[in-house]
């Protein structure tokens, strides 16, 4: 492990995907999307702030 902060961003988004997942089932689509979203942030702050650096 290389970079801890690249890899614990990734644990985030996979929780926040399951997370995401789990409330469409339940049919709260609101909070479903927002969790989507914040992963969609995870992902684009790791890409350019915390990899190759």
């Amino acid at each position: 492990m290389e970079n801890l902060l690249a890899t614990g961003a990734i644990v985030v988004v996979v929780a926040l995907f399951g997370f995401a997942l789990y409330q469409m089932t339940i049919g709260d689509y609101t909070v479903a999307g927002m969790s989507f979203l914040s992963a969609s942030i995870v992902i684009y702050y790791r890409e350019n702030h915390l990899v190759g650096r």
